[in-house]
């Protein structure tokens, strides 16, 4: 009897370390990951730093738990990060880091709206690759909600794309995707993450009347 106690303390206490563990390195990523949206509210190009923090963490953080899209979705992430870097400073320009970028000094980085049909060929896309993509992962690997993490890797890879180019309406796409996300973290029981995504869509909605704002101000010069 003493030697079961002692396993199953031995089993109950390493258990409890590695939960500290990944919870801990999960509230750091959230930690950036939240910084990232703040910042990108504010048209701060130090959001992409944060961001290549937060994805590299989140990168072994989802292949832990089976959401394979997502994992790779953080390459992704990392070298928009990047191409986002470069978008936001200007092609050419040589902005000290940590400098505020600002439209005046660097039209390129303006805030744009995309047409209809844009965002048609947008929409028509994700949905076409989400369905290849989950069949795919349903048919030949042990994924969790194959269709679902699809759907949220693909609408985030092409809404990233949107940030990096100034397009408002990313923050549309966003709050489509982060509600979705939610639903997929709590199944992984990725409590920090899916915290995260909530305050994600109460941002949301202050970068949308930010950059709002500041689209019709250029737009009206």
């Amino acid at each position: 009897m003493a030697e079961l106690i002692t396993s199953l303390s031995q089993i109950f206490s390493l258990g409890l370390t590695q939960a500290l563990q990944s919870s801990l390195l999960e509230a750091i990523a959230v930690v950036f990951a939240v910084a990232y949206l703040l910042l990108a509210v504010k048209e701060n190009s130090w959001c992409w730093a944060a961001a290549i923090v937060s994805s590299a963490i989140y990168l072994v953080i989802f292949w832990d738990v089976n959401l394979y899209m997502e994992s790779g979705l953080q390459c992704f992430y990392i070298g928009m990060a990047v191409f986002g870097l470069k978008q936001w400073q200007g092609a050419g320009t040589a902005a000290p880091v940590g400098t505020q970028v600002t439209r005046q000094s660097i039209p390129a980085a303006r805030i744009q709206r995309w047409s209809l049909k844009s965002h048609f060929i947008v929409l028509l896309s994700i949905l076409l690759l989400s369905l290849l993509s989950g069949y795919v992962l349903n048919s030949g690997t042990d994924a969790r909600l194959p269709y679902i993490d699809a759907f949220t890797t693909w609408g985030s890879i092409f809404t990233t794309y949107m940030v990096a180019k100034k397009v408002l309406e990313n923050w549309i796409y966003w709050l489509v995707i982060d509600v979705v996300s939610i639903a997929l973290y709590l199944d992984r029981e990725l409590y920090f993450t899916a915290a995260l995504f909530a305050i994600y869509i109460v941002i949301i909605f202050f970068g949308w009347f930010a950059w709002l704002k500041s689209y019709q101000k250029t737009s009206n010069n």
